[in-house]
């Protein structure tokens, strides 16, 4: 059981990364990639996630989902279908942090870059992969609209709603990895170490 102190600490932590998340995602929205602008705020929701658990990454990921609701991020969506745009924004942002958390958890024992990796690695493919998924099941008619019969809706979705977008936040994460592990460490009050040659 925690004691106060703990309690404290982690309540400070979670209140200091969900600014972090809201700060990021604000400043993202000014850099697209393609259609969307690029997701900034997977590594501290992949951090927040490995320090504080499972329910911390999903609170960092509902957080980031709602301020890409209230930045108007998604407002082509939004006048399209406010519900299944809410539905979808809400869901790939909490469980893209929910989801690294059970992957950083489920390599923890192994120590090392592994953990971080896997989380960061789950992450953007959660946020892309419910995107994707609801860009089917709510939008296939704007997203039809979008592509002006020019091709297929499954290509202009890979394409340009997705595009480079997916593989810029990927990329981004694994090449943080390391400064991710030694946050990791910092945060949980372990000594930082080289991961590098491990």
């Amino acid at each position: 059981m925690q004691t106060r102190s703990e309690k404290t600490k982690r309540l400070v932590g979670l209140a200091l990364f969900t600014a972090i998340v809201v700060v990021l995602q604000l400043l993202g929205s000014f850099i697209h990639l393609g259609t969307f602008s690029v997701s900034l705020v997977l590594v501290p929701i992949v951090v927040g996630a490995a320090l504080y658990g499972v329910g911390g990454g999903f609170w960092l990921g509902l957080v980031f989902g709602l301020t890409v609701l209230i930045s108007g991020d998604a407002g082509l969506f939004l006048g399209f279908n406010p519900l299944g745009t809410i539905v979808t924004v809400l869901a790939k942002g909490a469980l893209a942090g929910l989801c690294a958390g059970l992957a950083y958890k489920a390599f923890a024992w192994r120590g090392g870059m592994l953990p971080a990796a896997a989380a960061a690695i789950t992450a953007p493919i959660v946020n892309t992969g419910l995107f994707t998924l609801g860009c089917y099941l709510f939008f296939i008619p704007l997203v039809q609209e979008l592509a002006g019969g020019s091709m297929g809706v499954t290509r202009f979705i890979f394409l340009y709603l997705i595009g480079g977008n997916f593989f810029f936040e990927l990329a981004v994460n694994l090449l943080l990895c390391p400064v991710i592990v030694r946050l990791i460490n910092i945060g949980s009050g372990r000594k930082a170490k080289a991961v590098l040659s491990e």
